[in-house]
């Protein structure tokens, strides 16, 4: 049984072994995918650039809305209004997380969202919105989550090796492994949007499908029903106990949203990964003594 305090204890002497590479690592992660929920470094958290709402507020001056009923609807939804900054900062790092945990989802609403202008005859928002949304989509199925796995590849070599090369993170775009890992990441993410239709089975899906990446990093050619499987049977009975891992990173976390994300560039996103990347090796040779007894 895996304790919390040994896989940080091992995540650590992983990330002083290679703390310049894990940092660059992290950071072009969160920078190209948003993997790091409370960093203030991804494209994927910054909403204005995307949010239909910012746009029809800031774009008054160019674009007549008819529909002011709709408008008054609209900032009534806007909740950050009136938080003082303590509550905003920790507004946000819920917020960040959440965005972090649905990011392969939010393209499908943001596309709905684009549908929805059109109802209040915002045509060229609409559009804008509807190709914006498939570009992102497009992007993290053929680079994000591809790219989301080769962070996983990093830091299982990272475990092994000192001073593991960057480049370690564009392996699994080989043309044998690329379209297989972004199909099956592409079918993880799908089936997670469904089951977040039922709210808790979303939750315990996420977690019962935390493994995948993680699978295909160590063997890329692991065919799609026997990633799933793999991944379910290693999470059996370890779901709670991973959500209490989570957990323990919220302090951190919090403290890293009042540093501006400093502390995550430098510390917290590296060490977040190389724990997860522990907990993956022992649920691994869990699941592999388990199999083995079996046998016997």
């Amino acid at each position: 049984m895996w304790e919390r305090k040994e896989l940080k204890e091992k995540a650590k002497k992983v990330v002083h072994r290679n703390y310049w590479t894990a940092i660059v690592v992290c950071f072009l992660i969160a920078l190209l995918t948003g993997e790091f929920g409370t960093s203030i470094l991804g494209i994927w958290q910054s909403e204005d650039s995307m949010d239909p709402y910012y746009v029809i507020h800031h774009q008054m001056d160019k674009i007549e809305i008819e529909n002011y009923e709709m408008l008054d609807f609209l900032d009534s939804k806007n909740i950050r209004n009136g938080l003082n900054e303590i509550q905003t900062k920790v507004f946000k790092t819920i917020e960040a997380n959440l965005n972090s945990a649905m990011k392969p989802q939010k393209y499908i609403f943001k596309i709905w969202d684009g549908i929805n202008s059109f109802q209040v005859n915002q045509m060229q928002l609409g559009v804008l919105l509807c190709i914006g949304s498939v570009i992102a989509l497009a992007f993290t199925i053929l680079v994000a989550d591809p790219l989301i796995v080769g962070e996983k590849k990093y830091f299982l070599k990272a475990r092994r090796n000192n001073n593991t090369k960057i480049g370690v993170i564009t392996e699994v775009f080989q043309k044998r492994h690329w379209f297989h890992i972004a199909i099956i990441m592409f079918l993880r993410n799908i089936y997670n949007a469904l089951w977040y239709l039922t709210i808790i089975g979303g939750i315990i899906k996420t977690y019962e499908y935390r493994m995948i990446p993680y699978i295909l990093a160590d063997n890329p050619n692991t065919e799609r029903k026997e990633a799933f499987r793999l991944s379910k049977q290693m999470m059996m009975g370890n779901k709670w106990r991973t959500f209490i891992l989570d957990l323990s990173f919220l302090g951190w976390n919090f403290v890293s949203v009042l540093t501006f994300g400093i502390l995550s560039i430098l510390y917290v996103n590296p060490y977040n990964a190389t724990t997860m990347t522990e907990l993956y090796v022992v649920l691994k040779e869990d699941s592999t003594a388990k199999k083995d007894e079996s046998r016997k």
